[in-house]
């Protein structure tokens, strides 16, 4: 893989932790908004930044209390494909992407591995499940999809590759670059099926607009002035980006614009510091944004559809918040500390930490958070949550929120290898 990132010609690709010194110039957290971090994996520790002013209004939430929730780790994998890069959960299915050129699909509640997607091409950094069909998207700048069918068992079926071969080729020599692949990897999708449409970043500081259907680039967006680290989009067909700007951009879609359908609303700064991954809320009242500074910025939705009001940020992660997943009123994040933790966004709009979850030793690089439904024995209810970590070891946690601290160690059994 070394010698493929090393070819003059090959796409920009992100290196998402420092082996030697000639991987340094793929560091995604390198930004013009704060010094350099050639001599840290990820981000120099908050606690080593400028503390942020907090409104006066929407006071900052503190994360560092000791948190009450009950939480152990229920399995724990390591394969050898090298660092865990991605995760989508679908319909009691997780599927997970790492450096190799195998995308895993493993079942729930037991977590056995279920099946693998194999392509040619190596480092799946993004996924995404929406219906029959799965998106993974590569450091090369393509993306491939499967449909996914149920005859008894889960199949999965290689339906194309995003852009087709020869498309680019013809997009360029006729000067249209929207039809043209990413120039850089491709970090973050999103899908919005009621108007046809999957979105995808890129470190080429571009957005791009797949029509599902065909599979045709519709547009291409000029996003930032630095490359563009997540995007999601809400049920009424608001587009957020965030990007190494330090910024979260709000985008709007006018189906009468032409060729450029997708008009900048409004900018969102995140206090000068880099923006690694966005969520939103299930309902999108609520925008979260995970920054290097190790704080998770969040937004309410106003009256009107793209206007958003700064709530606050969550305090806790001491490095960069890698990761961010909802569900029902649960906020899940993932940070190069190493740790993830699972916050409970309150009625009244503040927000409190549930548990911490450590056990990696590695930054964690993807989340995802979903109901227990496993019908278990002893009454507990709450959530599972999967965690990837560059240390390449896959785990997957039970929080009960009505029981008792506690924490996963490998005294309790939690942990084991599987080769």
């Amino acid at each position: 893989m070394g010698s493929s990132l090393d070819a003059p010609n090959s796409p920009q690709c992100p290196s998402f932790a420092i082996r030697d010194e000639s991987l340094n110039r793929f560091l995604r957290s390198v930004s013009t908004k704060e010094p350099s971090v050639s001599d840290l994996p990820y981000t120099p520790s908050r606690l080593q930044t400028a503390s942020l002013p907090s409104s006066p209004h929407h006071p900052f939430a503190a994360g560092d209390h000791s948190p009450t929730t009950a939480h152990r780790c229920v399995s724990s994998v390591l394969k050898k494909d090298g660092q865990i890069l991605s995760i989508a959960v679908s319909n009691g299915l997780v599927y997970t992407g790492s450096e190799t050129n195998v995308v895993r699909v493993w079942k729930l509640p037991e977590f056995t591995e279920y099946g693998q997607l194999k392509t040619r091409a190596a480092m799946a950094i993004a996924l995404e499940v929406s219906n029959d069909k799965v998106y993974a998207a590569y450091a090369d700048g393509k993306i491939r999809v499967w449909r996914r069918s149920w005859d008894g068992v889960p199949r999965h079926v290689r339906l194309a590759t995003i852009p087709r071969a020869g498309i680019n080729v013809r997009g360029y020599i006729s000067g249209k670059d929207k039809m043209m692949k990413h120039m850089g990897a491709i970090t973050s999708m999103a899908i919005n099926i009621t108007d046809d449409i999957l979105y995808s970043a890129s470190l080429d500081r571009t957005v791009k607009v797949w029509r599902i259907s065909d599979h045709k680039c519709i547009e291409t967006i000029q996003a930032h002035t630095e490359p563009v680290n997540a995007i999601v989009v809400a049920d009424d067909g608001v587009l957020y980006t965030g990007s190494d700007d330090a910024t979260v951009r709000v985008w709007r879609r006018n189906f009468c614009s032409g060729d450029r359908p997708h008009s900048l609303t409004v900018t969102l700064p995140a206090k000068n510091s880099p923006v690694k991954t966005l969520s939103l809320t299930g309902d999108g009242a609520v925008l979260y944004g995970g920054c290097t500074d190790g704080y998770i910025h969040y937004w309410h939705k106003g009256w009107f559809s793209g206007q958003l009001q700064y709530g606050g940020a969550l305090q806790g992660h001491t490095h960069a918040v890698m990761c961010l997943a909802n569900e029902s009123n649960f906020v899940l994040s993932g940070s190069a500390d190493s740790t993830c933790r699972l916050w409970n966004r309150e009625q009244d709009g503040q927000h409190k930490c549930l548990a911490v979850l450590q056990g990696h030793r590695g930054p964690v690089r993807c989340v995802a958070v979903f109901p227990d439904r496993s019908g278990r024995d002893d009454g507990e209810d709450g959530c599972t949550i999967c965690t990837g970590s560059l240390d390449g070891i896959l785990k997957v946690w039970h929080v009960n929120p009505k029981g008792n601290a506690g924490r996963c160690s490998p005294q309790h059994g939690c942990d084991y290898k599987e080769d």
